[in-house]
């Protein structure tokens, strides 16, 4: 699925070997504030995004899951700072955002996102042609020059420009709108975009429309996706790469072969056997994972997911594992100590 067209960018500054995103050790904590109308003493931080790493290659889709509060709409947040990290880097295309480097105003003209709610994403007073257009004007674009742009977008997004242009977002429905928020998102020419749960809001049928067009206009337009869903079917069938979330922190992450076939983490393994099954011979009779995540203002020590790992062993609690491959320059990774060398866990490889 990764798109042979991205490396002839003529902004592409390092070539295809350099990933166009590079996250090293996102950070952020909310601080819960204790009294009345907030003001007093902390009540505790939630550590919503703690240390997140990944890079994402030109051309790709990143896929990333987790349960709800994992942090994957958090972190989608901080790479746009509409959230402002406390701590971590961010390089586009090896350049760092902020900071003396690329300013936020041209990240943002090449990294755009598009939102679950495509309600509350679009003005309800604006047009959607004008809706289209004004990020192009605000970026200097003619205004007669950005509306031409903005029905050339609804006309790629499958919106007939004269029939759509002038309408506003009550007038469309939730499939529609979510194509305008796509066209919306292509208006400055962006080369990464960043989908937080696109189509979850959407019937079956339009969304199987919207994850088609989505991959249409990755290849039409030399696009790479940041992927960010619930739904492990709908990752698998548009990721070229799937990053796991629990609790703040990344615990796999691979080719998304490799994740679907022979999961590493006991979290992800939990993740993919609760998804429903078509063939009654395969009911489940236990759930694959029980309890709810524990709380993130005061995660349990070492592996953050060992409280609901039947695995777990006193190293778990001890040490928190790092992520790593079964082999040098393993390109699937996993933060369990199951799959670590001499983590001292019984089931390690190499123990004995």
């Amino acid at each position: 699925m990764t798109s042979v067209y991205a490396s002839r960018d003529p902004r592409d500054r390092g070539g295809p070997a350099q990933p166009l995103l590079s996250v090293r050790d996102l950070t952020r904590h909310f601080v819960l504030a204790r009294g009345v109308f907030g003001l007093g003493r902390s009540a505790g931080v939630v550590r919503a995004v703690d240390g997140v790493s990944f890079t994402v290659a030109k051309g790709e889709t990143l896929g990333i899951v987790g349960e709800s509060g994992c942090g994957k709409s958090t972190t989608a947040r901080l790479l746009m700072r509409l959230i402002e990290p406390d701590s971590g880097e961010v390089l586009f295309d090896g350049e760092t955002v902020g900071g003396g480097g690329m300013e936020l105003r041209e990240m943002r003209r090449q990294m755009q996102m598009v939102f679950q709610d495509s309600y509350a994403s679009l003005n309800p007073r604006l047009p959607i042609e004008d809706s289209i257009a004004f990020a192009p004007i605000v970026h200097g674009v003619p205004k007669a020059r950005a509306r031409a742009k903005a029905r050339e977008l609804l006309a790629a997004v499958g919106l007939a420009p004269d029939q759509f242009a002038q309408r506003y977002p009550h007038q469309l429905s939730g499939g529609q709108r979510q194509r305008v928020n796509i066209a919306r998102a292509l208006a400055l020419e962006p080369r990464l975009i960043v989908l937080d749960e696109p189509v979850s809001a959407l019937d079956k049928s339009v969304e199987a429309q919207v994850l088609n067009l989505l991959l249409d206009l990755k290849r039409d337009f030399a696009l790479t996706y940041l992927f960010i869903s619930h739904d492990l079917n709908v990752v698998q069938f548009v990721s070229d790469r799937v990053l796991v979330m629990y609790l703040g922190r990344v615990v796999e992450v691979g080719p998304v072969e490799a994740i679907y076939r022979t999961p590493r983490h006991p979290y992800t393994r939990a993740l993919l056997a609760s998804r429903p099954s078509m063939d009654p011979g395969r009911r489940m009779t236990e759930p694959p994972l029980s309890g709810d995540p524990p709380n993130p203002i005061n995660p349990p020590s070492g592996c953050r997911f060992r409280t609901r790992c039947a695995f777990a062993e006193g190293v778990c609690a001890e040490r928190e594992p790092a992520l790593s491959g079964s082999f040098t320059g393993d390109a699937h990774l996993a933060a369990c100590h199951m799959t670590a060398a001499g983590s001292g866990h019984s089931q390690a490889p190499g123990r004995g």
